[in-house]
């Protein structure tokens, strides 16, 4: 089973590896002076009308679809290493493709009113150096994104695929949209606001765990969100490696607490035997007591049938975790090999009951007798954390959905929870390989299928 955009070969490197070096600041492509205006009320609002918008990589480009007063809109724009003002060079390059667009994260970064985009590309050959990687801050205006961009700038390493991961948040508490970048070896690095496009931005540190902990942890995902009570926004990164210094490939979550500091926290290990290079997480309070909760995939889990574990907050990071898998009581499907359940996940509150849901793909799933069909489970969050009780199972063949289950479609491959319709609640959108987007609209009982549509906006927008 492969992402969109998938992840190359690893290159793992020894722990006392020498991390890819900062120049002291940004490569400046387009310049401007910043207009001293309100922040973005959105961190993805690119054109500053006051509606939120959509940007999905994909292999190459960028695709924005801008929205409206109702939810995503018709103006759609689409740029890459060959439009004007964006720098790097398109294409394949060294034999590992293009990977314009892999990552994204969206903030205001320059504070002038327009959310901006962070765009990684793991591929980008630099300096001569094959697959270095690189990250391309893409500016906001009045017209949207597309037209002027500035690269940061790092000393190029072969294979290091600097921009591989990336996530926004104020790490600091300082009030300013930061940004953390990983790349594919051991390093994970943060960026303090606030960036201009004169070519400026706040302090760079970089992080990578220590040996006592991690004999190699190569970051896989980067996963920003409130889990401590403070102001600052804290980080885990994502990873597999030899962490039990055993020889033995484990996946693991290091937590990093934001503050004036970023600290390095706990280490979870949650598969001790099988790696996964694309995994995905999303924090939110699911039992709502005021530390935010990691719920992050592990589909390798028990023959690749898949599951979800949860790392509950509090006061100084994760503390204990549970596991859901198709096995949990309440769920719809039975754990079958290779399900993927967990493969895409996303959070927001889709039945009004302040407590925030969950929704998990479940990419090749069997229905009926279509092979890798693929669904969706809304899992609901409550006072003990999220349950299998009163949850919601959703396929190309439940009433209501349009279209059929076709095999190899992989209905769930992507997934959103996001009020796109303004009415305050979370609405489902669900995308597969090949066809339309399906759009779900949430209400007081949670998601229902009486008003579906299939908007032309694939489910993978950053959360």
């Amino acid at each position: 089973m492969t992402r969109n955009a998938p992840r190359r070969t690893r290159h793992f490197v020894l722990a006392t590896a020498v991390a890819a070096s900062l120049t002291a600041g940004l490569l400046t492509v387009t310049t401007g002076t910043a207009t001293a205006a309100t922040p973005a009320k959105y961190a993805d609002d690119f054109n500053g009308d006051g509606y939120r918008d959509y940007a999905v990589g994909d292999s190459g480009s960028v695709t924005v679809t801008y929205g409206t007063a109702t939810g995503p809109g018709t103006k759609v724009k689409t740029f890459n290493q060959n439009s004007a003002g964006i720098p790097g060079t398109a294409g394949d390059a060294g034999g590992y493709g293009d990977g314009f667009g892999h990552s994204l994260a969206n903030a205001d970064f320059n504070r002038d009113g327009y959310a901006d985009l962070a765009v990684g590309d793991h591929s980008e050959k630099v300096s001569g150096k094959v697959a270095a990687g690189a990250v391309t801050i893409v500016w906001g205006s009045p017209s949207g994104l597309g037209s002027s961009a500035t690269r940061l700038s790092v000393t190029a390493h072969s294979y290091y695929g600097f921009g591989d991961s990336l996530a926004t948040g104020d790490f600091n508490g300082d009030g300013k949209a930061d940004l953390a970048v990983a790349d594919s070896t051991t390093t994970t690095y943060i960026y303090r606001g606030g960036f201009a496009k004169s070519g400026t931005t706040g302090k760079v540190t970089k992080h990578v765990p220590s040996p006592s902990v991690a004999d190699i942890l190569e970051p896989t995902a980067l996963v920003a969100g409130k889990v401590t009570k403070d102001k600052a926004t804290d980080l885990y990164v994502l990873g597999q490696g030899y962490i039990d210094k055993n020889d033995k490939m484990t996946q693991a979550a290091w937590f990093l607490r934001g503050g004036t500091t970023v600290k390095s926290g706990k280490f979870t290990t949650y598969n001790a035997s099988s790696p996964d290079y694309s995994p995905t997480g999303v924090i939110a309070d699911f039992d709502k007591n005021g530390y935010g909760d990691l719920a992050v995939s592990d589909t390798p889990y028990n023959k690749g049938a898949g599951s979800v574990v949860v790392l509950r907050g509090g006061a100084s990071g994760p503390t204990t975790n549970y596991r859901l898998t198709q096995s949990t009581s309440g769920i719809a499907t039975a754990a079958t090999k290779n399900d993927g359940f967990g493969y895409a996940l996303s959070a927001g509150d889709t039945n009004r009951d302040g407590y925030p849901d969950l929704a998990v793909g479940v990419p090749e799933e069997k229905v009926g007798s279509v092979t890798y069909a693929g669904g969706v489970h809304v899992l609901r969050g409550g006072k003990t954390g999220l349950t299998g009780t009163a949850s919601q199972w959703f396929t190309r063949t439940s009433a209501g959905v349009p279209g059929s289950a076709g095999q190899y479609s992989m209905f769930g491959l992507y997934v959103r929870l996001r009020d796109l319709d303004r009415d305050g609640d979370a609405d489902l959108l669900i995308s597969d390989s090949d066809t339309p987007s399906v759009l779900l609209p949430a209400g007081p009982t949670g998601i229902t299928t009486g008003s579906a549509t299939e908007p032309e906006l694939r489910a993978d927008f950053p959360q």
